[in-house]
């Protein structure tokens, strides 16, 4: 049997999985990226992490390569290139690197890198709820806000490799600073920093009674503020309002641009649920192009946490 390994680079958690032929995921863990703010450091300790996976595989001859998702990773050249939500910045040749450190190790794996949305836009066209689906956007509500497109069967890759980035579109005209250097984009407000952002802004402008003021500020988070508003706690469920407003307007503006079948969530916003997904489709169909109301389904990710994206990643080398 044939087995890839399966690597999600997050802004806050670094994911692995063994992952077989079957889908599979054999055996997986994760490190905080965070914990890392020197590339060397990371490779060396993906590389362990690697090593570990390797231990586990009944049969390590048959490890195909190391597949990886990452922000503003390049299929076309193996990079990550300027990434806003990662510790380390610049263009990092993460792919000619780790196969250095990795054949240095005794081990001749060769790594596939691809953006961490497409990642997980491939692990759910393929075992998810794209399966059969030609034409879909994945959207990921973590540290930032990542997206897939998929046309027509074929992942949307553009010709430079970083086609598809929804969340840094722009939904508020000199808006919030993104850590991409512009302002207003999506992920400034629908994401897990986002809706922090959103919330001590609010604790700041409005003096109404909230559970969010009971909470030491470090620990005002996507998770805290959902947990708020599931208490019908007026200034959380503002947030949430805001928060699926704007990700209406920037997914709507993709929408006009793809024309897709489904729009599919994942990461760890996405686990509010209908908290966040029924004021988001009812924002959506208001800012929808005519044509497009009433077409499509908005659905959250089949898959469990962390496993979508892996499993994207493994794909890479099938």
């Amino acid at each position: 049997m044939n087995y890839s390994i399966g690597i999600d680079i997050g802004g806050t958690n670094t994911c692995f999985g063994l992952v077989n032929e079957n889908a599979e995921i054999i055996f997986q863990r994760e490190i905080k990226t965070k914990n890392f703010p020197e590339i060397e450091d990371y490779l060396t300790e993906l590389v362990k992490q690697i090593k570990d996976l390797i231990s586990h595989c009944p049969e390590p001859e048959n490890i195909l390569g190391v597949g990886i998702g990452a922000p503003n990773g390049n299929y076309y050249k193996g990079t990550i290139e300027l990434a806003p939500n990662l510790p380390f910045k610049g263009i990092i040749p993460i792919k000619n690197m780790l196969e250095m450190l990795l054949l240095n190790e005794g081990w001749n794996l060769k790594v596939t890198i691809t953006n961490d949305a497409n990642a997980a836009g491939i692990g759910e066209m393929i075992y998810g709820a794209a399966k059969g689906v030609n034409d879909f956007i994945m959207i990921t509500l973590g540290t930032g806000v990542g997206s897939a497109i998929v046309s027509n069967g074929k992942m949307i890759y553009g010709h430079d490799g970083f086609a598809g980035e929804v969340g840094h579109t722009i939904v508020e005209i000199d808006g919030r600073e993104c850590g991409c250097g512009r302002k207003g984009c999506l992920e400034t407000y629908s994401s897990a920093t986002g809706i922090r952002r959103t919330a001590l802004s609010l604790l700041k402008q409005d003096n109404s009674p909230s559970i969010l003021r009971e909470i030491e500020e470090k620990d005002i988070n996507g998770y805290t503020i959902c947990e708020a508003a599931r208490k019908n706690d007026a200034l959380a469920l503002k947030c949430i309002d805001l928060t699926a407003r704007m990700l209406a307007i920037g997914v709507a503006n993709a929408v006009a641009v793809t024309s897709p079948k489904k729009i599919i969530f994942s990461g760890g916003l996405s686990k509010a649920g209908d908290l966040l997904l029924t004021p988001f489709k009812a924002y959506l169909e208001e800012n929808l192009y005519p044509v497009f109301r009433g077409k499509i389904e908005v659905e959250l990710s089949a898959l469990e946490e962390n496993n979508t994206a892996i499993l994207g990643a493994a794909a890479l080398n099938y």
